[in-house]
């Protein structure tokens, strides 16, 4: 650790834990009992209050009129760290190492009845993830290195599940974190404009040397949302249609909770829900979504989605007939 870090480690440590000798200070923070001493020289002369106290049961120690509130957490702020800490890990989040050691640190320098509480908080909190390429933490930092150094960054991108791998420089102007996948939302050279790519898509990256301007007040996450949307601030080019259906009251709360009805939501009732949609979506992602709550909803109108839906699951029962 530099000075700064073990200065501020021994300040912890000593309001954490009373009373510490030099030797105990030196163990705990892996280094030489005469550095010790020249950082509680240092902390002295800084203005910080260290007592030192001679004899067997002596050591350093700081008055309880020392205040250092703006350095501690409470145990609410503690636990949120810790949670953060473990939805970060399961997500990919590219820092997540460096996450790990500030809570390291946090728990390092609490007192015993603190520590023991923070390790019930962190057996509290449980997330599960679908299996995710180690390569993607790879990516991840690359891409974090590119938006912090505001360099473009050179990836092969894979087009669809199987599509060819074409040659792209990409000026990220931020990440999104979305439905258990990460996406790139930047500046696209080749295309001459603002577009998203699937993090796990990107083959062989790395940083150029050409640097970009970051619009300000750029939303990643507002730029994904319209153009999954299919709206990117522009004007529908298909006429809305009334989607209206019955069904369960967990069976609507899951079809409202959708990241597309959800954004349609005309009203909804105990047992029905109104929604408005554009005629290309609704004939062609809305159908297999809605046949995969079976009898739990029924579609009122319109009519032409349920003969869609009817046809469709005609398909499949003499697809898996054959």
């Amino acid at each position: 650790m530099s000075k700064a870090d073990n200065m501020l480690a021994i300040l912890w440590l000593l309001r954490s834990r009373r009373k510490m000798s030099a030797t105990q200070l030196a163990e705990e923070l892996e280094v030489h009992v005469r550095t010790i001493y020249r950082h509680i020289d240092a902390l002295c002369i800084s203005g910080v209050p260290i007592v030192s106290e001679v004899g067997r049961d002596g050591g350093y120690a700081i008055p309880d009129t020392f205040k250092l509130e703006p350095l501690f957490f409470d145990a609410e702020e503690q636990k949120a760290l810790l949670h953060s800490a473990t939805f970060a890990r399961e997500a990919d989040y590219p820092s997540r190492e460096a996450l790990g050691r500030a809570v390291s640190k946090i728990k390092r320098y609490a007192n015993p009845e603190q520590r023991e509480r923070m390790e019930r908080h962190e057996t509290h909190l449980e997330v599960i993830q679908p299996p995710t390429d180690p390569s993607l933490l790879s990516v991840l930092v690359e891409i974090e290195s590119s938006m912090e150094l505001q360099v473009g960054l050179e990836i092969d991108y894979q087009t669809g599940y199987d599509g060819p791998l074409s040659n792209r420089t990409v000026d990220v102007y931020g990440l999104v974190h979305w439905k258990s996948k990460w996406y790139a939302v930047g500046h696209c050279h080749l295309r001459g404009e603002v577009r998203s790519f699937r993090v796990d898509r990107m083959r062989n990256w790395r940083c150029t040397e050409e640097r970009f301007q970051r619009p300000p007040h750029f939303s990643a996450r507002s730029f994904l949302m319209d153009s999954l949307l299919a709206e990117a601030g522009a004007e529908r080019q298909h006429p809305l249609v009334s989607l209206r259906i019955q069904g369960s009251a967990q069976a609507l709360d899951d079809l409202c909770g959708h990241w597309l009805l959800s954004h349609a939501l005309v009203e909804r009732t105990e047992d029905r829900a109104h929604f408005q949609l554009d005629e290309l979506n609704l004939y062609t992602q809305i159908p297999y979504y809605l046949l995969s709550f079976g009898g739990k909803i029924r579609v009122q109108a319109p009519e032409e989605l349920r003969a869609c839906m009817a046809d469709i699951a005609t398909s499949l029962l003499e697809y898996y007939r054959s």
